[in-house]
């Protein structure tokens, strides 16, 4: 059978030579890609084929017959026992760490470098957040504090009029009730409540946080088990 291009259009029979002329180097392109594939699978096993009897032998003990052994053994080493003079040396040779990457020596693999910043990272994030949450507790636990000043402080003011004979002054309640509050917070101080707290000990031997008026001064001081809350 004769040449069948012969009798096809210019423009066909060249299209169909480039075409034909791709499909042979995408199939060189991809033999030579498959080759070097395999090649770069076929080391890496031999690698770990290499590391896996690497690792066998050095666990493995080294064996009576062996000259350096039996050197040893003539120059008084015991197996099982340490080297050195007195004992204090190694039992077990250094481990061998087996590195294929490329990095120089002090040089970690770029995977267990990463793994080692984000383990950092991950660390770092988990402190920070430890520490807000000890903050957060703190200025919660500081700011309970104080509104326990207040209250305690008011409560033994208006103790302390009823005892007095003064007239309590009764809070006005509007708008600026949150104004207010928080102008006492600042105003009102421990030693402020520490001051009323004695004045009733002393003067009136009344203790707030017992509820009660002691008969005598020596009631009170063995009775009431302190001047504060926490005492109690």
């Amino acid at each position: 059978m004769g040449d069948v291009s012969q009798f096809l259009p210019p423009e066909i029979s060249k299209s169909s030579a480039k075409q034909g002329c791709s499909l042979n180097s995408s199939n060189k392109k991809w033999k030579v890609q498959n080759w070097q594939e395999q090649r770069k699978l076929k080391r890496a096993w031999t690698q770990m084929d290499e590391d896996r009897q690497t690792m066998e032998n050095l666990a493995s003990a080294i064996p009576e017959s062996n000259i350096g052994f039996k050197l040893l053994k003539q120059m008084g080493y015991t197996p099982g026992s340490t080297l050195g003079k007195e004992g204090g040396g190694r039992a077990e040779p250094v481990g061998l760490e087996i590195r294929r990457g490329r990095a120089g020596i002090g040089k970690e693999d770029p995977k267990v470098e990463k793994m080692k910043r984000e383990r950092q990272t991950a660390d770092k994030r988990k402190r920070t957040e430890e520490e807000l949450i000890i903050d957060f507790g703190s200025r919660q636990k500081e700011r309970w504090k104080g509104r326990r000043v207040i209250v305690n402080y008011r409560k033994a003011e208006d103790v302390l009029a009823q005892l007095e004979n003064r007239d309590v002054e009764v809070e006005k309640k509007g708008d600026e009730d949150g104004e207010n509050e928080e102008e006492e917070e600042e105003d009102i101080m421990e030693e402020d409540l520490t001051n009323v707290l004695l004045k009733l000990r002393n003067e009136f031997r009344y203790c707030l946080f017992c509820g009660c008026q002691y008969d005598t001064m020596e009631a009170l001081l063995s009775d009431c088990p302190g001047i504060n809350e926490d005492d109690h």
